[in-house]
């Protein structure tokens, strides 16, 4: 069975956690003794609190809110599923994008009763931005609007509207209620106008276009392995996961910033040698030939090569209270290496509800836009619409060691 990623998002109270809690309790993914306890203690309306399955901080059960992602998994006789449920807040934007940063697919609520409103922007611009290919609308809490057919209607109309320019390659519609299970696992009763598949029924049956091994082979190398024993003391392996692409025994590969050429020797997992390694297997690789390569390095093969320089263009989530302005200084983290940086510019900043590209001096905590940043030396890096795993990048405050942004690589300048 493949396994399939997908995040939950929309405002507050859209009933993120409740669809979750359903999901899990009607494909029998709940360990009956956390069904117990739920059951015992709390219940809404004489029914049981499903969004208690995913909201396990403290602060989130006393508020009713989720805080921080929460990941769930399930699987059904079809496909296996983690599930990020991200944070409604605008405070917590940036939970959202870290949640979304390795998902197929978002799953978007959208309270029938209030349409599409400025967090339904916001979700589905960061969702478009981190190229997750497919997004499903839940057009939730229905219940609450008599299943009504045209109100429906009204609501993915206005979706399509807003939605034209951005970056989906699939994007359905579906009706629901979670609290009650309508359309989630089992087809509703009360909208036999619905013809559609039920959501369990798209997640399962969504072909995902995505084949890492399709990418160009992208190694970054996280340890050197260098056992100084009498047994093997000739021994220089390079451990780290293939980050896209298939590398072979004997291809010919360049290593990078430093463009040293070689030709793998062997490449080793922990059950034994193979002759091949693709994405995303933890191997450890040898050269026919010594290089100096440390923690950070990248090892590619000679016939695609990455671009690599100094000059990026990135978009970046800022994620800190203190505001990006140019000049900053931040330890850009990108694979496995570490750089310094600067921000050279800010070249735009992004309103959510608009699309429109806007002047700013900076880029407030929550906000989006593109900068221009300058390395200390050169990285290896595609473009994130290429390769999601080496055009990604987080900025990283040296002096709190804060995560302040997280950034798309876009080019170079």
């Amino acid at each position: 069975m493949d396994l399939l990623r997908f995040i939950t998002a929309g405002s507050v109270d859209d009933g993120k956690s409740t669809l979750i809690g359903r999901l899990l309790y009607d494909s029998k993914s709940v360990f009956q003794d956390q069904l117990e306890a739920i059951e015992k203690t709390n219940q809404v309306n004489g029914q049981i609190n499903l969004a208690l399955l995913t909201d396990g901080l403290k602060a989130e059960r006393e508020q009713g809110i989720t805080i921080d992602v929460a990941y769930k998994y399930f699987s059904t006789p079809k496909r296996k599923f983690i599930i990020a449920d991200a944070p409604g807040h605008i405070q917590y934007t940036r939970n959202m994008v870290t949640g979304a940063s390795n998902s197929d697919l978002a799953i978007i609520l959208i309270d029938s009763r209030k349409g599409v409103i400025e967090q339904t922007y916001r979700h589905s611009y960061i969702a478009s931005l981190l190229k997750i290919p497919h997004v499903i609308i839940c057009v939730n809490k229905m219940d609450l609007v008599e299943f009504s057919q045209e109100r429906f209607e009204e609501i993915k109309k206005d979706y399509i509207d807003f939605a034209s320019d951005l970056d989906f390659k699939g994007l359905e519609f579906i009706p629901i209620s979670a609290l009650n299970g309508d359309n989630v696992v089992d087809p509703s009763s009360n909208m036999i106008w619905w013809k559609g598949k039920t959501l369990l029924g798209y997640l399962e049956d969504l072909e995902l276009e995505e084949d890492e091994h399709k990418h160009q082979p992208r190694f970054p190398v996280q340890y050197v392995i260098r056992p100084q024993t009498e047994e093997h003391h000739d021994f220089r392996g390079y451990a780290g996961q293939v980050r896209s692409g298939v590398f072979q025994k004997g291809e010919n590969i360049v290593v990078l910033p430093n463009g040293h050429r070689s030709k793998i020797k062997a490449i080793l997992t922990h059950e034994g040698e193979v002759q091949e390694a693709f994405a995303p297997m933890s191997v450890t690789i040898l050269l026919e030939d010594e290089i100096d390569i440390s923690r950070g390095d990248m090892i590619v093969t000679e016939k695609q090569l990455p671009n690599l320089s100094q000059d990026i263009e990135a978009d970046v989530c800022w994620m800190d209270s203190k505001a990006l302005v140019p000049g900053n200084k931040y330890l850009l983290r990108q694979t496995t290496g570490s750089v310094k940086s600067a921000v050279r510019e800010i070249t735009f900043r992004i309103d959510i509800q608009t699309h429109q590209k806007l002047d700013s001096p900076q880029l407030a905590l929550n906000e989006i836009g593109r900068i221009k940043i300058r390395t200390a030396k050169p990285i290896a890096f595609d473009p994130y619409s290429e390769n999601r795993g080496t055009g990604s990048f987080v900025l990283v405050d040296e002096g709190t060691n804060n995560t302040v942004g997280a950034g798309m690589i876009s080019g170079s300048n």
